[in-house]
């Protein structure tokens, strides 16, 4: 009996250690013309064991490859169909009969995402309506499937220090209609989190150690709160935003995040490998971010390919894998 015990508080010990173990996806683009086919980006994904992917458009290829694999889903809408999906219930009910109903018996869908990025600019009206016709599809085909959009930190006036995160006059209008409507359904708000980014345009006041995760770093106080790395500044700089419109209790998961291996001086193979490794271990840590402590941020590296029908520089290089499914680096996934 003693043995069992033993065993038990062992097992009860390593869950406890890996409160976020699960909390890591990977995005998976299709904007190449070399790519192998889903069902072998599949089949690597389980032998690496990654549970979560995000996919842009309903790809029906991927779909199939997904049943019964035991991986999860986040589905993106093509952001030219948010317009047909804002103004007609009957395109969303037609959408989600197509993209969704086939799958959902083998295919665990977390999220629906009404669009990408489009927030501010000219979709941006459309996504609270095609989020709602969705929403409304999804009932009554009789699916417990939540609806949010991806957003960039473009939705935001300022986010620094973190806690003076507000968003832009010209997002907050819609911001506030998407955050109620996610408070409302107890969704996420899908973010969209790049450090590289944040450090290309700015490297003088944005130290390359702390966008990395790096123990070098300069700690960056907010008080009460101290920020150890950019990517926890800036996820509290669209948790504080959120909370000026209402939305305190708007989880969010972190939809993209990653770093180029080429393409500008900071774009390099052992620069990106710092990063996506620090970031797993930071997620899987289960140390939430300073604003918002202790709670998994569920959090997807971008991207699973080199994808060379994207623009050249670093927009081509953001892959943990070659088209042949070999390590560009290795990630502790």
């Amino acid at each position: 009996m003693e043995q069992i015990h033993a065993i038990l508080f062992v097992i009860s010990f390593l869950f406890i250690i890996h409160p976020g173990a699960r909390a890591i996806g990977v995005n998976y683009g299709l904007l190449g013309d070399n790519l192998p086919a889903p069902a072998d980006v599949i089949s690597e994904l389980r032998a690496r064991g990654i549970s979560k992917i995000r996919i842009f458009e309903p790809r029906p290829d991927v779909l199939t490859a997904l049943k019964d694999s035991g991986i999860s889903v986040i589905i993106g809408t093509r952001n030219e169909d948010l317009v047909a999906l804002a103004s007609d219930l009957s395109a969303a009910q037609s959408w989600v009969q197509t993209n969704v109903v086939p799958y959902q018996s083998s295919v665990n869908i977390l999220f629906i995402s009404a669009g990408n990025e489009v927030i501010p600019g000219g979709l941006a009206a459309y996504v609270p309506s095609a989020m709602m016709n969705l929403d409304s599809a999804l009932t009554a085909a009789n699916l417990a499937i939540r609806v949010s959009t991806a957003v960039s930190m473009q939705v935001l006036a300022a986010s620094y220090p973190p806690s003076q995160g507000v968003f832009s006059a010209e997002a907050n209008l819609v911001m506030a209609q998407v955050v109620a409507f996610l408070a409302s359904k107890n969704s996420p708000l899908l973010l969209n989190v790049y450090p590289f980014f944040a450090r290309a345009g700015d490297p003088a006041n944005v130290p390359l150690d702390y966008a990395l995760f790096q123990d070098s770093a300069s700690p960056v106080s907010d008080y009460p709160f101290v920020y150890h790395n950019l990517f926890d500044a800036m996820v509290d700089a669209v948790h504080a935003a959120l909370e000026k419109v209402g939305g305190t209790c708007v989880e969010i998961v972190v939809s993209e995040t990653g770093w180029p291996t080429d393409g500008s001086s900071d774009a390099t193979v052992e620069n990106a490998q710092r990063y996506v490794n620090n970031l797993i271990q930071h997620v899987s840590s289960g140390a939430g971010t300073p604003r918002r402590p202790g709670r998994d941020v569920e959090t997807y590296i971008f991207a699973m390919f080199n994808e060379d029908l994207k623009p050249g520089g670093v927009e081509q290089h953001w892959g943990l894998y070659y088209p042949n499914l070999g390590e560009v680096y290795h990630a502790n996934l």
